[in-house]
């Protein structure tokens, strides 16, 4: 009777061959409301993912910041709350000045990751911060200062921005204040809506894109133009939980986000030519600063750092790096 049981165990083996492997779940959040174009291409590579990923990695995503706190995210993945976040680089900053370099970079995710750039920021995130720096997606993409009222120019055909009520960001707030000499009120972009037709606010910085997404253009009616800096949104993960991946599921991550790399930063300049389109056509004014004061704008954003004027410790300088 034993040897009958042996044998069909051993039978049963042959015919089931290896016990399967168990598929891995990646949880992740993300920074912004779900109705967002940022969020959506997020999700976007989400989906992506748990298609090739088939019983070997999925990610399942919590949700966003009412999951956990916008600006508690990048923490939360370093701490291992979360496997994996979505959010802007200059959400953790502080811990990180070194990510300012994508918000001054000209360059997009593409030629940023072919010169070795992306290498260097998440070699920096790993040895700072204990986090894989994945991919910097829905790259290519600027800022612009959008305003309710006609913008003012002064004597010297600056901007003016004595008495605007500007709602400031962690992302740019330091050139607001030390270039523009503007006064900032932070304000969760969550609220940002609410705060304009309160007229809390008549001015935000915020990118090419979104602003209709937003509903913000129910109130703002200029933009000033040029724009400035450069998204900075990416995907980190915990370094511990990545290490501890398979080098399937670490391989098909990796490639999938460097595909959407490329196919976000392709996708969101179709949609800033788009909403330019529907915002000219719905009314929306454009102030083009020119000649001198154009030069001295571009200046101050090249120009600009976070270390400096935050007073943080340096660590590696991605900042001087050529790949800018």
């Amino acid at each position: 009777m034993k040897q009958r049981i042996i044998a069909g165990l051993a039978a049963a083996a042959l015919a089931g061959g290896a016990p399967a492997k168990a598929e891995e779940v990646l949880s992740a959040v993300h920074a912004f409301p779900t109705t967002l174009i940022y969020t959506q291409s997020f999700l976007s590579f989400v989906d992506k993912v748990n298609e090739r990923g088939k019983g070997v990695v999925q990610i399942e995503v919590r949700g966003g910041p009412e999951a956990i706190g916008m600006f508690q995210q990048p923490d939360a993945v370093r701490d291992g709350v979360v496997d994996m976040v979505y959010t802007p680089g200059s959400f953790y900053a502080g811990a990180l000045p070194e990510k300012d370099a994508l918000v001054a970079s000209n360059l997009t995710a593409v030629e940023t990751r072919a010169n070795g750039g992306t290498d260097l920021i998440d070699q920096i995130h790993q040895e700072k911060m204990g986090v894989k720096y994945l991919g910097w997606f829905d790259s290519g993409v600027c800022y612009n200062l959008w305003m309710v009222n006609e913008p003012k120019l002064d004597a010297d055909g600056n901007l003016d921005v004595s008495g605007i009520k500007l709602r400031g960001n962690a992302v740019y707030n330091a050139f607001f204040t030390d270039y523009l000499g503007a006064q900032v009120i932070d304000v969760p972009t969550t609220e940002v809506y609410s705060a304009l037709e309160r007229g809390v606010v008549d001015a935000t910085g915020w990118t090419q894109i979104g602003l209709i997404d937003l509903r913000w253009n129910e109130f703002v009616k200029w933009r000033v133009e040029p724009c400035f800096f450069s998204t900075d949104l990416g995907v980190i993960v915990n370094l511990e939980r990545w290490n501890g991946l398979s080098d399937e599921a670490r391989t098909i991550l990796q490639e999938v986000a460097i595909a959407h790399e490329a196919e976000s930063a392709a996708g969101l300049k179709a949609k800033r030519d788009a909403d330019f389109a529907a915002l000219d056509a719905a009314g929306m004014q454009v102030l083009e600063l020119q000649g001198a004061h154009l030069e001295e704008l571009n200046g101050a954003c090249g120009a600009w750092q976070r270390a400096p004027h935050d007073g943080e410790a340096g660590g590696q300088d991605a900042a001087s790096d050529p790949w800018l």
